[in-house]
This record gives structure tokens, C-alpha cells and sequence, in this order.
């Protein structure tokens, strides 16, 4: 039976074939299926921000702009057409003039169309590296957006867990009050009656009966036994009155940790709709992020990204391009100081004469024409040639001083990004401390009675270094894309 059913789906390519199509549907579903979870990403996003948000597009279309001005200053000046049409002819001796018609079209001097080429096409790429560096800085902007509001949703989930040891706590501590008033209310007199415990040590004491009277020798002992009564009494009150302290106690911390579970939600939201904003989207538009916050890897030594930042950083690169233009500014207006030619036709439209007999009579005129512009006012071209060099001059300045604003930057990003690699060491290690020391002390609280206040300050410390530690690691990531910035790293293009 088994061989037949082999036979059978060896022999039937039918079957083998919806089999073989319904395993790739499974398989495609299945990757459609992770590619959409996994479609949220970071990556998606910034990519998103890349064809969307408007800083980004602005500084795309003014490239745009700058490629169309390079066949403007490129090409030749319009030719020029004269038209001239005599309302009565003019007498010739081979001869009537009826029209003239001249055409002119004028060169610059050698090399002028080239250098003011050469001047906008150095121009569009300085736009463009402008382009690259509003992309770079969007970006940098979504990746800390995408920091914050990991941090913020990793606050608010340690919040929510340490509102649950609260909770936890007051349960403990609520257990705690009502058994303390039971337990001490044996031992505790009602109304002035006197204990039977007191009455059969004062009869059977000679010493008590003189206490009784007032004598002087009592021993200490039997003076004890009779304000036990009352200490009783005492201790009881004050331990119901401790554990009532410490319900409030506990509620209070409760209370203030839920106002700060709901500021946390507040900024939240707030940080969504500046995240949003940098999509160009919807400030309420979901924004969905991983579950867990994990430090990122720069994958690079510090100092690749010192010599990378200032080979590669777009502002850099737009300065340079701009200096290279004004060189080419430089060339086009010296050349524009030499002779422009102009070279032309004039061509009169002549009408025969019946009193000539001339072989030339009737015929039309054609002249070739040439003209030279004469650049003999030097001042202007003298202006615009020191105008040049007095840009290119700014322009340097202005480069060292992007350089230097840049490795400060640098600095900084570097510095934050040691800050949070230590503090993440540091706060994890002194997490998991108050962590297992809480957990100590909350097993002593519910069997040995650990004073309360010692179990609220371990609380808050476990708290308090949950948060330093996100805090910390949201620093670091966030030193990561600042450097990725500097040194014009773009994970999407």
C-alpha cells in the first residue's frame, strides 16, 4: 500500500505540483509575515524621512535649481536679427534697395562659456553636499527622537514593574497592621484592673506586700512586673500606630510613582509627535518600537572617524566645491575682459531698374560682417576679479572654521559616548546589587520584620538605577549617530 502511494506521487506531476506551489505560498507568507514585523525598523523609517520631510526636499529641489543654470551661462548670447524695409526704394546705380537684412552673433573670448560652466556645475555639487547634510542632519535628528521614546517606553515599563513591588509592599505591609492589634491586645489591660500575673506576685512577696505600702526596698524586679501591664499596653499601640504610618507610607510612594508613570506617557506622546514630524506624518501616527533597548555598535575606532569626518563631512565638501567655484568665477570674468567677436551677414534686397544695363542690375547684395567689442573701461572687471579673491579669502575662513566647530563636535560626541559606555558598566552592575537586595529584604520584611523604610530606599535605588542605566544607554546610541553624522555615515541613501 505504501508503494502504490509512492507510485502514485512519483507518476502524478499534478499532485507533486500543487504540492511544490503550496509549500511556496507557505514560504511566502511566511517571509510577507517577518518582513512586516521587521518592517518597522529604524532603516524604514529614516527612509521615510529621506523622500519626505521637507527640509530634506527643499534642499533637493535648490539642487535641481543649480543643474539648470549650468547650460544657461553655457550657452552663446542670442544671435541678433535687423530688419530693415525702405518705404520707398532707395535709387542704386545696378539698382532699387527694398530691404536690408543683417544677422550678428557674438563670441566670447576663448574659455569665457567654459569657466562659467565650470562656476555653476562647482555650484550644483556645493548644493548638492548642502542636500547631503540636510539628510544627515534629519537623520541624526530621527535616530535621537528614536532614543527618546525607547527610553521613555523603557521608563515607563520599569515604572510599571516597581508600581507592582509597591503594590507588593502594600500588601505585605496592609497583612502586617492587622495581625500587629490582634497580638498585642491580649496582654493589654482593660479598664484599671489589675493583672492576675501582678496580683499573685504581690501575694506571694513579702517584699511586694511592702511595696505595697510604700516601702523603700522593693528589688527592681518586682517593680518591673507591675508597669509590665502598661508597657504591653504601650508597645501595642505604638506597633498598630507604625504599621498605620507605614501604609500611608507605602500609598504615598504609590501615589508619586503614578504621577510619574503618567508625565512619562505624557512626554511620550510629545516625543511620538516630534518623531513624526520629521516624516512629514500624522503627529498621532503609531510609531512602533522594539521591545528591548540595546546599545548599538559604531564599528569603527575613534580616530577612522576623526580622518573620515574630515574627508567625507558634507559641509567640508560643500566649501571646497564653493572655493573651486569662485576660481572658475575668477577665469570667466579675466576672460571677460578680452575682445568679444562678433561675426555677421548683412544681406539688401535690391530690385532692378529700368534705366540701368548694368550685368549687375537687380541683383542682391550679400556682405559678411565682423565686429570687436572694445573692454577699455577696466574698472569693473578689475572690481569683480578682487571680488573673487576677497570670497575666496572668506570662504577659507570659513572652512577652518567649520573644521574647528567640527572637532569640537567631535569632542563632544566622544565624550558622551565614553560617559554612557561607562555608566552603562556601572548601572547595570549596581542594578542587579540592589536588585538581589531587595529581594532579601522583601523575604525578611514578610517573615523576619525588615523595617520598612530600608525596604522603600532599596526600592528607590533599584529604581533610580533602572532609569540611569536607560538613560545610559540611550546616551550612548544616541553618541553613535552623533558621530555617524560627522563622519557622513548613512545607513539608507
Amino acid at each position: 500500500m505504501k508503494t502504490r502511494n509512492r507510485n502514485n506521487w512519483s507518476n502524478n506531476p499534478g499532485l507533486r505540483s500543487m504540492v511544490q506551489w503550496a509549500a511556496f505560498l507557505y514560504f511566502y507568507v511566511f517571509l510577507c509575515i517577518s518582513t512586516y514585523s521587521q518592517s518597522d525598523s529604524l532603516n524604514q523609517y529614516l527612509v521615510i524621512a529621506a523622500k519626505n520631510n521637507p527640509s530634506v526636499l527643499q534642499k533637493f529641489y535648490e539642487y535641481k535649481a543649480a543643474l539648470q543654470k549650468v547650460p544657461q551661462v553655457g550657452s552663446l548670447p542670442d544671435p541678433e536679427l535687423n530688419l530693415g524695409v525702405f518705404i520707398q526704394p532707395m535709387e542704386l546705380v545696378d539698382g532699387k534697395q527694398v530691404a536690408d537684412i543683417r544677422l550678428m552673433q557674438i563670441f566670447p573670448w576663448f574659455g569665457t562659456l567654459k569657466a562659467a560652466k565650470d562656476e555653476m556645475s562647482l555650484m550644483a555639487k556645493a548644493k548638492f553636499e548642502s542636500f547631503r547634510d540636510a539628510k544627515l542632519e534629519v537623520f541624526l535628528d530621527v535616530k535621537r527622537a528614536w532614543n527618546d521614546l525607547q527610553k521613555f517606553q523603557k521608563e515607563i515599563q520599569t515604572s510599571e514593574q516597581n508600581l507592582d513591588i509597591l503594590h507588593t509592599i502594600e500588601r505585605l505591609t496592609l497583612v502586617k497592621f492587622k495581625a500587629a492589634p490582634t497580638g498585642a491586645s491580649g496582654n493589654t489591660p482593660t479598664g484599671g484592673s489589675v493583672p492576675a500575673g501582678a496580683s499573685q506576685t504581690t501575694a506571694g512577696n513579702p517584699q511586694g506586700m511592702q511595696s505595697m505600702k510604700g516601702g523603700s526596698g522593693s528589688p527592681a524586679g518586682t517593680t518591673s512586673n507591675q508597669g509590665s501591664p502598661m508597657q504591653v499596653s504601650s508597645m501595642g499601640s505604638s506597633s498598630g500606630g507604625s504599621g498605620l504610618a507605614d501604609l500611608y507610607r507605602v500609598q504615598i510612594e504609590i501615589g508619586e510613582l503614578e504621577n510619574n508613570v503618567v508625565l512619562l506617557k505624557s512626554q511620550l506622546t510629545t516625543i511620538t509627535a516630534r518623531f513624526n514630524a520629521y516624516l512629514n506624518r500624522s503627529p498621532l501616527s503609531p510609531v512602533h518600537l522594539p521591545d528591548e533597548m540595546t546599545p548599538d555598535s559604531l564599528g569603527l575606532s575613534l580616530l577612522m572617524v576623526s580622518d573620515s569626518m574630515l574627508l567625507h563631512n558634507p559641509m567640508l565638501g560643500m566649501l571646497l566645491y564653493e572655493q573651486q567655484s569662485l576660481d572658475a568665477r575668477k577665469r570667466m570674468v579675466t576672460a571677460m575682459g578680452y575682445p568679444m567677436l562678433g561675426l555677421g551677414v548683412n544681406y539688401s534686397v535690391i530690385s532692378k531698374s529700368e534705366m540701368s544695363t548694368s550685368s549687375m542690375n537687380g541683383k542682391d547684395m550679400i556682405m559678411p560682417m565682423a565686429t570687436v567689442t572694445l573692454p577699455i573701461y577696466r574698472n569693473k572687471y578689475n572690481a569683480m576679479k578682487s571680488e573673487a579673491e576677497l570670497l575666496k579669502a572668506a570662504n577659507k575662513q570659513n572652512y577652518q572654521a567649520t573644521s574647528n566647530s567640527l572637532q569640537s563636535e567631535y569632542y563632544e560626541a566622544v565624550q558622551l559616548f565614553k560617559d554612557g559606555e561607562r555608566r552603562m558598566i556601572l548601572y547595570d552592575k549596581q542594578s542587579n546589587l540592589a536588585e538581589k537586595t531587595l529581594d532579601i529584604m522583601l523575604k525578611g520584611f514578610s517573615t523576619s520584620g525588615t523595617p520598612l523604610t530600608d525596604i522603600l530606599r532599596i526600592r528607590q535605588q533599584t529604581l533610580d538605577y533602572e532609569l540611569k542605566k536607560i538613560e545610559a544607554v540611550a546616551d550612548y546610541n544616541t553618541a553613535i549617530a552623533w558621530l555617524q553624522r560627522l563622519m557622513a555615515y548613512s545607513p539608507v541613501q
